[in-house]
């Protein structure tokens, strides 16, 4: 081997006897660290994600994460995109759009977005509509049901108007669904001083923060399931909702702290 490798042999020696450097060793430890938050996290964080969730004393650069997470073949779940649920083949009337993609807020309950997905389960389809606060991108309501009716919508915003406290002048952005339009949502929104916005027809940008949620729940969680039961699917979205994403999935647009953990400005 010696001869292969054209070293003496006691320079080969005089090597497997080293002890192993710092640098290795903190290496090791911080893999075991990756691999515990890769697996609390299902699989959920990419390298940026996952230096920031290390502990304070294994901080360590973003090249470094990255470098040990692709040589160990640690990868974060692709979000792909999902097609659109919305019937706008109606003759309700319909808002003008007044966030006009623009998704920025200096305060919770300035601005909320809405829209509705589905979950496929042996039983059959599960809706889900949620209503996202756009400071924060936190999840403030939401609702389950079996149809996709308009008390679907209006439970999801009863829920977040419960939760929060929103008073009049809140800005609740959704795309053009037969749901939204309804005279009972509208009746709603007016009730509480809400303006209500719509996307343009068939713009899936104008309502991005609801559809980039929406794959993340599919991807880093309903996709490693096959529910046998409506009620099984509506135990894991509550758990992705209220267990990981409001208040332990860190968030780039919040300097990765959590939903919840947001603090409101001075």
């Amino acid at each position: 081997m010696c001869e292969a490798l054209n070293v003496s042999r006691s320079g080969y020696y005089a090597y497997v006897s080293r002890p192993e450097s710092k640098r290795s060793q903190e290496n090791k430890n911080l893999l075991e660290t990756i691999r515990k938050i890769h697996k609390e996290t299902r699989n959920v964080y990419g390298a940026p994600r996952m230096a920031k969730s290390l502990p304070d004393d294994q901080k360590a650069s973003l090249g470094r994460v990255a470098r040990i997470m692709r040589a160990n073949g640690i990868r974060s779940k692709t979000v792909k995109k999902y097609k659109a649920t919305t019937n706008s083949k109606h003759n309700l009337p319909i808002a003008e759009n007044l966030i006009n993609q623009d998704f920025t807020t200096g305060r919770s309950n300035e601005k909320w977005v809405s829209d509705i997905t589905y979950i496929g389960t042996d039983e059959g389809w599960l809706y889900l509509a949620g209503v996202m606060d756009l400071h924060g991108r936190k999840l403030v309501g939401w609702s389950m049901d079996n149809r996709m009716k308009t008390d679907l919508v209006s439970s999801a915003l009863k829920q977040a108007i419960g939760r929060t406290g929103a008073t009049p002048g809140l800005i609740i952005h959704s795309d053009r669904g037969v749901q939204y339009a309804s005279k009972e949502y509208q009746n709603l929104l007016r009730k509480y001083g809400f303006i209500c916005s719509m996307s343009r027809k068939g713009n899936c940008y104008d309502n991005a923060p609801m559809e980039s949620f929406w794959g993340k729940l599919k991807m880093e969680w309903l996709n490693d399931y096959k529910f046998k039961t409506r009620d099984e699917a509506k135990k894991a979205v509550f758990e992705y909702i209220e267990l990981f994403y409001n208040r332990n999935r860190i968030h780039s647009a919040n300097n990765y702290v959590p939903p919840f953990k947001l603090k409101e400005p001075a």
